[in-house]
């Protein structure tokens, strides 16, 4: 790995009953060398961080290797915050097909 991907890497989310805002994340701290052991976080910690500078990007295992996925971002549709990486303007989380856990 040696170059970190970001400061911050999220493997897995679990949603609400709708489906559409993701009320924790299974974060992992980028090493640059290693993708650390993770522990799940509110979801609102992710999002103060975020707009506070942190860096976030999704990750996925292939072939027992994590690849980095993409960028996390805030995007604020009415006043409201969303997690998403992509910058569409719909009212609901998006991080990929992250896992469930």
């Amino acid at each position: 790995m040696s170059k970190k991907w970001a400061d911050y890497l999220i493997s897995k989310v679990r949603y609400d009953e709708n489906h559409n805002y993701i009320t924790d994340l299974f974060i992992h701290e980028d090493s640059g060398d290693n993708v650390e052991v993770g522990k799940a976080y509110p979801r609102q910690s992710v999002v103060d961080a975020i707009l506070k500078g942190t860096s976030f990007n999704t990750i996925y295992q292939e072939d027992s290797k994590w690849k980095n996925g993409a960028k996390v971002e805030v995007v604020v549709i009415d006043n409201k915050n969303y997690l998403r990486t992509d910058s569409n303007k719909i009212k609901k989380d998006n991080l990929g097909e992250l896992p469930e856990f």
